[in-house]
C-alpha cells in the first residue's frame, strides 16, 4: 500500500462545503453527533437505574457502589482508547476504527435495552467500553487528518465539530430522561438507535467527503509482527480470564480492589506511553520537546476532568436528592440537568471559534487556555458549595444554583476540551497520532479512576469541605499553569 503525506491526504478532502470548512467536517460532525446522542442517553439514566430500587426499575445497588461503578466504567471507556488507537494506528487505520466501534457500542446498547440482571449489566458495559475506545479517540484524528498544520481554520474546526458532540448530548437526556419515568431499557433502546444512525451516517457519505483521510495506517505491522501480536492478544485473553476465574473465589478480586486497580491503571499506562513515544527511534528531536510540553497539559486536564465527570456521579446525585424538581408545579427529571452542559456549549461554542480566530495571533497560548479551563472549573465547585452554607445540607436548593455551577465548567471546558484536541494533533509525533489522540482522553480515564475514590468522601455532611478542597485545589493548579506557561510554550517548538 503506497504511503500519503499529510498534504496528500488533506488535498483528497473537498476544502470548502462545511460552514467555511472542508466538507468532510459534516460527515464527522453528524457521525459524532449520533454516537454522542447514543453515550450521553444511556449516561444520563445510567447511575439512577444502578441505584433506584427494583420496584422502581433499577438494580438496586448502594449509592456509593453505583457512583464509584459509573466513574470506573467512565474511567474504562477512555482507558480502552489507548487499545482502539493502537489497532488504528498499526492494523486498520482510524476509518475502519469508527465503524467497528460503533458497531460494539449499538449492540451495548440493545443488551442494556433488554429487561435483565446485574450480568445482563456488566456484559453491556464491556461492549461499550470496546466500542467507544474503537470511535471516540478516532473520529478526533481523522478531524485533524482533512486540516493542513498550518491551517487557521483548524481550532475553529475542532470547535464546530466540539459542538456537533454537544448537539446530540443536548438532546438526548431530554429524550431519555423523559422515557427512564416509564422504563429504563426504553431509554437505552432509544441510545441504540442513535448510534445506527450514526454508523449510517458515516458509511453513506465519507467516500465522498473525507477521501483519504482515515484510510491510510500510520504506522502499519509488518507481515511477520501480525501472527506474533495475535498470538499475544489471545494468551493474554487466555491468562486474564483464568486469573479472574481463580482471584474471584478466593476474594483477592474484590469491587475495592478492582477500583483501586483501574484508579493505578490510569496514572500507569499514560506514564508508560510518554516514555515509549519519547524513547521510540521513529520520534525526532522536535517530536520529543513537544511530548515534554504534552505532559503538564495532560496533568491539567486530569485535574480539568476530575471536577467535570462529577456531573454524571455527584452532581447527579445533587441533582436527584438535594434539589427542588418541582418548577412552577411541574415534576422535572433529574436527568435534564445533564443536557445544561452541552446546551451552554451549543450557545458559546460558536463565540469561542470565532473569538479563536479573530484574535489570531493575539490569542493566549495553549497552555494559558489550558489555565483559564482549570480556573473556571475550581469555580464551579465554589459555586456549588455556596447554597449548603447559605441554607444548610438538609433543605432542597434551587435548581438555579445547579445551572449556575454548570454554567462555569463550561467556561472551562471550552478554553480546555476542543483546544486540547487541536493541540494533540498539532504536537502528536507522526508515527504515534492517533495513540496519542487516545492518550489525550486517558486524562480523562485517569481523572475518573480517581473520582471512584474522591466519591467516597462525599455526603450531605461533608457536602462543603468536599466541594471546596477539590475547587480550591483546582484553582490553586490553574494559577500555577499560567504561570509557567511560557516555559511549556518553549518545549512547543512552534505550536501556539
Amino acid at each position: 500500500m503506497s504511503k500519503f503525506t499529510k498534504q496528500e491526504i488533506v488535498e483528497s478532502v473537498p476544502q470548502k462545503g462545511f460552514f467555511g470548512h472542508p466538507r468532510g467536517l459534516f460527515t464527522l460532525f453528524f457521525t459524532e453527533f449520533w454516537e454522542r446522542f447514543s453515550y450521553y442517553g444511556m449516561r444520563a439514566i445510567l447511575v439512577f437505574y444502578m441505584y433506584y430500587e427494583v420496584t422502581n426499575g433499577g438494580l438496586g445497588l448502594d449509592r456509593t457502589v453505583a457512583l464509584s461503578i459509573m466513574s470506573i466504567y467512565g474511567s474504562l471507556v477512555y482507558m480502552s482508547g489507548i487499545i482502539g488507537g493502537w489497532l488504528a494506528d498499526r492494523i486498520f487505520g482510524t476509518s475502519k476504527a469508527v465503524f467497528y466501534g460503533g458497531i460494539f457500542i449499538m449492540l451495548g446498547h440493545l443488551v442494556l435495552a433488554i429487561p435483565g440482571n446485574i450480568t445482563m449489566f456488566f456484559i453491556s458495559m464491556v461492549l461499550i467500553v470496546i466500542g467507544t475506545g474503537l470511535l471516540k479517540p478516532n473520529v478526533s484524528s481523522v478531524v485533524g487528518d482533512i486540516y493542513s498544520e498550518t491551517d487557521n481554520r483548524r481550532d475553529a474546526g475542532f470547535s464546530i465539530f466540539y459542538m456537533g458532540i454537544n448537539m446530540g448530548g443536548f438532546i438526548a437526556p431530554l429524550i431519555v430522561g423523559s422515557l427512564m419515568k416509564t422504563s429504563f431499557h426504553l431509554g437505552f433502546g432509544v441510545a441504540a438507535l442513535g448510534m445506527f444512525l450514526g454508523l449510517v451516517m458515516f458509511v453513506l457519505t465519507k467516500k465522498k467527503n473525507l477521501g483519504l483521510a482515515g484510510t491510510q495506517v500510520a504506522n502499519p505491522l509488518a507481515p511477520g509482527e501480525k501472527k506474533k501480536v495475535y498470538t499475544t492478544f489471545a494468551i493474554s485473553a487466555i491468562v486474564l480470564a483464568v486469573l479472574i476465574a481463580i482471584s474471584i473465589p478466593l476474594g483477592w478480586l474484590t469491587f475495592n480492589s478492582f477500583i483501586a486497580i483501574v484508579g493505578i491503571l490510569g496514572f500507569l499506562i499514560p506514564a508508560a506511553y510518554f516514555v515509549v513515544m519519547y524513547r521510540s527511534p521513529k520520534t525526532n528531536d522536535v517530536e520529543r520537546s513537544r511530548i515534554i510540553a504534552f505532559i503538564p497539559l495532560f496533568l491539567a486536564s486530569v485535574m480539568f476532568w476530575a471536577i467535570a465527570e462529577q456531573g454524571s456521579t455527584i452532581l447527579a446525585l445533587y441533582a436527584d436528592t438535594r434539589t427542588n424538581l418541582n418548577v412552577m408545579g411541574f415534576q422535572i427529571s433529574p436527568a435534564w440537568f445533564q443536557s445544561f452542559n452541552p446546551l451552554f456549549i451549543i450557545t458559546l461554542a460558536p463565540f469561542f471559534a470565532w473569538l479563536w480566530v479573530r484574535l489570531g495571533d493575539r490569542q493566549p497560548s495553549i497552555p494559558q487556555k489550558f489555565s483559564l479551563g482549570l480556573l473556571f472549573a475550581g469555580l464551579s465547585f465554589i459555586v456549588i458549595l455556596l447554597p449548603g452554607y447559605l441554607g444548610g445540607s438538609d433543605a432542597l436548593v434551587s435548581p438555579l444554583w445547579l445551572i449556575l455551577s454548570i454554567f462555569m465548567v463550561v467556561l472551562g471546558e471550552l478554553c480546555l476540551s476542543p483546544v486540547g484536541l487541536s493541540a494533540t494533533t498539532k504536537l502528536a509525533p507522526a508515527a504515534f497520532s492517533a495513540q496519542t489522540m487516545s492518550l489525550w482522553f486517558l486524562s480523562n480515564a485517569a481523572a475518573q479512576g480517581l473520582n471512584a475514590q474522591l466519591v467516597k468522601f462525599y455526603s450531605p455532611e461533608t457536602e462543603m469541605l468536599y466541594f471546596g478542597i477539590i475547587g480550591g485545589t483546582a484553582i490553586a493548579l490553574s494559577i500555577l499553569l499560567y504561570f509557567i506557561s511560557p516555559l511549556i510554550q518553549r518545549y512547543m517548538k512552534g505550536v501556539r
